[in-house]
């Protein structure tokens, strides 16, 4: 650059202002941490969506509507998880390029994206992993 084109401070052009590191930070932090706890509870909470409980009641009946309002639940769940992902991955994403600021809604949304990106995790999308027996003691005869 010429020193004619460069500002007072040396660093940047005439016109152009510096990138505020505050929010960057932060957008940044965001996507990270979307990208860190909602995206792999997708993954695993789709792998779990039909994964039945173990529990079944007398009435067959009743139990496939029970299993269809337990799905029906999960599917949101999971559709809302991916929403709000999309939504605060987009305006992050394209606020770090554009250079624009992310509405406040935003920041209302990756909270709301954790906090169902945990319920996820913590019901239906957990590993089944069975808990071992412990093996019976040969009785004395």
């Amino acid at each position: 650059m010429s020193p004619e084109t460069r500002s007072e401070n040396g660093l940047c052009r005439v016109g152009v202002q510096p990138i505020t590191s505050g929010p960057v930070v932060l957008e940044v932090l965001m996507v990270v941490g979307v990208l860190l706890l909602p995206v792999p509870a997708f993954v695993v909470g789709a792998g779990g969506l039909l994964r039945r409980t173990g529990r079944s009641s007398i009435d067959v009946r009743a139990d496939r509507i029970e299993f269809g309002l337990l799905v029906t639940g999960r599917a949101l769940s999971l559709l809302l998880v991916l929403a709000l992902s999309g939504i605060t991955l987009l305006s992050c994403i394209g606020g770090l390029v554009k250079g624009l600021t992310v509405p406040s809604l935003v920041y209302v949304f990756f909270v709301a994206d954790l906090l169902i990106a945990v319920l996820v995790l913590l019901t239906f999308g957990r590993l089944d992993r069975r808990r071992a027996r412990r093996p019976a003691t040969p009785a004395r005869r």
